[in-house]
């Protein structure tokens, strides 16, 4: 009998199909904006769709066209690397892919999953109570009311919860009658530990799931004077500055923090209604307030605060004096269970250079994947040395799209 070597292309292509095979989050968020990017060195730049307002009457009222854009960093560089023996290669390769390639695989999917889930901090809608674990059906239900408030399409929604949430849900469900439906959710919540299809929602637990640590808000912090802006002056960002006073002095608030601003109302992105709900706002980046508490502290927050037109994303600017509050206990971990449209997040990958001193050297790219493999020679200790590299980006795109979702008192 003939006894078979394992190529690179054979070993690349377990690896990518092990890799795709242990994303959670990874697999759920957006791949296939390829043909969509305009590449300018390592970032990728995506265009967003243009809104319009209706006008009343006959008489025609033209809208500039406003076109925003995103731009999401390829900056991810991960690898995984082992040795082995020559005669390694002559396993089969379900053989090799038990003792290398899956192990390797799943730690880099992890590392692919937790950078996902850590966009968290771009998201700034955050329904239910902190600290409360999610365990009903009232509680899952807040995540998919926030979307259809928000105007989200109904198909390709998820839910990823950590295990805490997850199974208090599961426990729930096993409350249920058991439906004759061999897949029901209560059947496969009891026999199998499985949610399945939810309110709407595709259900998915992974124990990537983040945890953030509110900043220190001490104090009684204030809008200081009311403020705006337009859509014109955030196309590309889609933060604004907003200026505060009152907190205790010389604290840290933290990228990610979340929190509301008294009178100022959420509004629905198509009919431009007002919700009965103040809108959330999120801290886009770390700050220490000022040295005084009546010395000002300029937050960066999204979304920006636009009161009219087609990108209006909230009731009225922030008046001057209006109380800010925040959301979560200072200093406190909360996980971050998150629901969410497919198109809320992206994760771009690359294909790696493959170098030209190596011989042994594989690439496989596939639905919005890519992996290179190569192989050398270690003469001092007589073994063979393998590394996996992936390289890409990730970035909330569509972050309306999304919404946090913790469990209620």
């Amino acid at each position: 009998m003939v006894q078979r070597i394992l190529t690179p292309s054979v070993i690349a292509k377990e690896a990518l199909f092990q890799l795709e095979n242990n994303l959670v989050m990874g697999n759920l968020v957006h791949r296939d904006y390829r043909k969509e990017f305009v590449k300018v060195g390592e970032t990728v730049s995506i265009r967003k769709p243009v809104r319009f307002s209706v006008t009343d009457g006959a008489t025609r009222t033209n809208q500039d066209v406003e076109e925003g854009s995103t731009n999401i960093t390829i900056d991810k560089r991960k690898h995984v690397s082992w040795n082995f023996s020559t005669q390694d290669l002559t396993l089969s390769i379900e053989e090799y892919s038990y003792r290398y390639i899956t192990p390797a695989m799943i730690s880099l999917a992890n590392q692919s999953d937790r950078d996902c889930l850590d966009l968290y901090k771009q998201i700034w809608n955050w329904v239910g109570t902190p600290g409360n674990t999610i365990n009903s059906f009232a509680d899952l239900a807040l995540g998919p009311q926030r979307l259809d408030e928000m105007a989200v399409p109904m198909d390709q929604r998820y839910a990823v919860m950590g295990p805490a949430d997850s199974w208090g849900m599961i426990g729930n469900l096993t409350g249920l009658t058991l439906s004759d439906a061999k897949r029901s959710p209560q059947a496969e919540a009891y026999r199998m530990a499985e949610l399945g299809r939810v309110a709407n929602l595709d259900t998915y637990q992974d124990q990537n799931v983040r945890r953030h640590t509110v900043g220190a808000h001490a104090g009684t912090p204030l809008v200081t004077t009311a403020q705006s802006t337009t859509y014109a002056n955030v196309l590309t960002s889609y933060k604004m500055d907003l200026v505060t006073d009152g907190w205790d002095s010389s604290i840290n608030l933290l990228e990610g923090d979340v929190f509301t601003i008294d009178t100022v109302f959420a509004v629905n992105p198509v009919s431009k209604d007002t919700l009965d709900f103040l809108q959330d706002f999120v801290v886009r980046a770390d700050v220490t307030t000022n040295a005084t508490t009546t010395s000002d502290t300029t937050l960066t927050i999204s979304p920006p605060i636009i009161t009219t037109g087609p990108y209006q994303t909230v009731s009225v600017a922030a008046p001057n004096n209006a109380t800010i509050v925040y959301k979560g206990t200072l200093s406190t971990a909360y996980p971050q269970n998150m629901v969410f449209h497919k198109n809320a997040f992206a994760l771009v990958t690359v294909p790696l250079e493959m170098p030209d001193s190596v011989q042994w050297k594989a690439r496989q790219t596939h639905k919005g994947l890519s992996v290179r493999l190569v192989k050398d020679y270690d003469i001092d200790n007589d073994v063979e040395i393998i590394r996996a590299d992936i390289l890409y980006g990730v970035k909330a795109i569509y972050p309306e799209l999304a919404t946090r979702i913790s469990g209620s008192a």
